[in-house]
């Protein structure tokens, strides 16, 4: 049954000139007091989700972007500033990217968010998907195998870290402490986390993306939950990967109902018809294309499909995805509350464990139809899941 939502906000700024025919990804750089402006837009969008009940805002890490796309660098930062100008919603972690951090430094960050917020910061881990942002920062991206490697043993420290009052580690990327270390007449064996989280266990998730069974196993290990979709991954609730996801957590022995400790995410527009709905968020669909086609984020794309949508002559000719093809999969919710509201019902019914779900807009929505939508599906979608 759903309990909560939430809204993924990756950290855009808003943008003109956008969809297929305006202004090419690559071609945007924006001056540091509009790349600034997430903060200000990142503001108002908890305010508002505070202010209208929502459960949980999540914010994106990423780096380096001058396009305006995804802007915050630092979640656990602006979690905190957040935290005090609101009242009651928690702020989610979606996601720090383990391989660009010291395991211990992302530790000790969101320890003292913890404290700090009175638990109302939620940890999220992944592993990351811009070369810019994972290689520039000394981590592998393009070797999957050893960025997978390198996130594995950065995760496992880091539980070290917050479930053990001393420990120590020994891998392939990390010894701790050094060994033979002197300290103040003593050879330092182990170590402490100051402080350790206050609320423990710490409750973590992390974006479902390849659903291998490595990494679902891997998620049950730590008691990881997952998101689909809504902007953590690309891509709707397969059905096939949510009973993969249920079928790891039995092998660890975390019994669940299908669709247990998931959360599923959609982007969604309210308007009075799906034809209206479809002409109003087309521009933001469309730019999103544009962001993530190019990172392997759009299925189905050929090397020339990709290539086009690079540039505004050939990207309306070259066969794109549509708004509709997204309804029609699932990944969108379009039209009138009550029709996103049976909409929401069915996938309450097809998964009996889901108790959170998202909805937000994506890359390229302005802040004041960001604000509209999520005020308008407060009033007029939430009330049936209370």
């Amino acid at each position: 049954m759903i309990k909560q939502f939430g809204s993924l906000f990756a950290g855009h700024v808003d943008l003109e000139h956008e969809g297929l025919d305006g202004t090419a990804a690559n071609d945007r750089w924006l001056s540091d007091e509009r790349l600034a402006a997430v903060f200000p837009k990142s503001e108002a969008i908890a305010k508002l989700m505070d202010r209208t009940g929502y459960d949980t805002f999540w914010l994106a890490e990423h780096h380096f972007q001058r396009e305006g796309y995804e802007c915050i660098p630092n979640i656990l930062m602006l979690a905190l500033h957040l935290c005090h100008i609101t009242k009651n919603i928690k702020i989610g972690c979606g996601f720090n990217i383990a391989p660009m951090w010291h395991p211990l430094r992302m530790a000790e960050d969101y320890a003292t968010a913890d404290w700090l917020t009175g638990g109302r910061v939620i940890f999220g881990v992944g592993r990351g998907y811009h070369t810019r942002e994972v290689e520039v920062f000394g981590a592998p991206l393009r070797d999957q195998d050893a960025n997978r490697e390198l996130f594995e043993e950065q995760v496992d420290l880091i539980f070290k870290s917050f479930n053990e009052r001393a420990f120590s580690h020994q891998g392939k990327y990390y010894t701790i402490p050094p060994p033979q270390m002197p300290y103040r007449g003593y050879e330092l064996s182990e170590i402490t986390l100051v402080p350790r989280p206050k609320t423990l266990p710490v409750e973590c998730w992390q974006p479902v993306v390849s659903a291998s069974t490595r990494a679902l196993d891997f998620m049950a290990k730590h008691n990881i939950k997952g998101i689909i979709g809504g902007g953590a991954a690309q891509g709707g609730a397969n059905e096939k990967v949510v009973h993969a996801f249920r079928e790891a957590r039995a092998r660890a022995g975390r019994d669940t109902k299908l669709g247990g400790d998931l959360c599923i995410g959609f982007s969604f527009h309210i308007a009075d018809s799906v034809e209206q709905g479809i002409k109003e968020a087309t521009p933001f669909f469309e730019e999103n294309i544009k962001m993530f086609a190019p990172l392997g984020f759009v299925p189905g794309l050929t090397p020339a499909q990709i290539d086009a949508v690079a540039d505004p002559k050939r990207a309306r000719q070259a066969g794109l995805p549509t708004l509709r093809n997204a309804i029609k999969a699932g990944t969108w919710l379009i039209g009138p509350p009550e029709q996103i509201t049976e909409q929401l019902k069915d996938i309450e019914k097809k998964y009996p464990g889901l108790e959170v779900v998202n909805v937000g807009q994506p890359v390229g929505t302005p802040q004041a139809v960001i604000l509209e939508q999520l005020e308008r599906f407060s009033a007029q979608v939430m009330p049936a899941f209370r």
